[in-house]
């Protein structure tokens, strides 16, 4: 609890206690070359801390439930759920209980294998009344061009820390590089096709929301490919929520909670 305390007052808007912030920071997925967003998602997203320095995001599907990545919650690391309130002061909530998918597979980038990569978390104490439920696109794998909008509270640029914490929105287009899928969405900057850089998500915000163009949440971000070494900048992917829905609508139903589908 100490680390989580410690790494929410590092969240501050001081650039430098920021930058000490994320130096700790696992990797995740952040928005790059986006603009800052206060539309109806920033109240339907979270962070999501982990000891130990892990920063993402989550999408709120009820006040006391979040949908997160599953790697944001993995490793047995303490989670808190962090939001500031109407006075901007910090605040960490304390999980109840976290569902992990169980195609969730830690080594699946590296080994080259299939993973669900979502969880849910429960909160022990609800979210403020400001924060509504994000609706969830019932639908399947848009087609190669469909605009989306990635969303998260990470860093603007990779390696930049100091400008964490702002919710951000970057405008994308879906892509099939490897063909279509059924369980993952691939989504890039239509300015930056057939270049080595542009807009996505980057260090600082798996778990994310991925929404189509009525601002229903069609993949949850779970990790970003860019050229070279880079992390960011070429490819975003997100799990897609539709095939995912009986474990979605499973594990909330247990928490006398229901998702809103659309």
């Amino acid at each position: 609890m100490t680390i989580l305390i410690a790494l929410v007052r590092r969240l501050a808007p001081v650039a430098a206690a920021a930058a000490a912030c994320l130096a700790a920071a696992s990797p995740a997925a952040a928005i790059v070359r986006g603009a800052a967003d206060d539309g109806p998602l920033k109240a339907r997203t979270v962070m999501v801390l982990a000891s130990g320095g892990g920063v993402c995001s989550g999408i709120v599907l009820a006040r006391d439930a979040v949908l997160t990545a599953g790697h944001c919650v993995a490793g047995g690391r303490d989670i808190r759920v962090h939001f500031r309130d109407a006075a901007g002061a910090p605040v960490l909530l304390e999980t109840a209980e976290i569902a992990t998918h169980n195609g969730y597979n830690a080594r699946a980038i590296e080994a080259r294998q299939r993973s669900i990569d979502l969880a849910l978390v429960r909160l022990a104490t609800p979210l403020p009344a400001r924060f509504a439920p994000a609706t969830l696109a019932d639908a399947r794998l848009p087609r190669a061009g469909t605009p989306v909008t990635a969303l998260g509270w990470g860093a603007s640029a990779e390696h930049d820390p100091a400008t964490m914490g702002t919710f951000r929105a970057a405008a994308l287009v879906t892509v099939e590089p490897y063909g279509p899928g059924k369980i993952l969405l691939w989504a890039a900057d239509p300015a930056g096709l057939g270049k080595r850089a542009g807009a996505g998500v980057c260090q600082g915000d798996s778990g994310g929301p991925i929404v189509r163009a009525d601002g229903a949440v069609i993949a949850v971000s779970t990790w970003a490919k860019g050229a070279g070494g880079s992390a960011c900048g070429l490819y975003t992917q997100g799990v897609l929520v539709a095939p995912q829905r009986g474990f979605i609508d499973g594990t909330l139903a247990r928490w006398g909670r229901k998702a809103d589908w659309r």
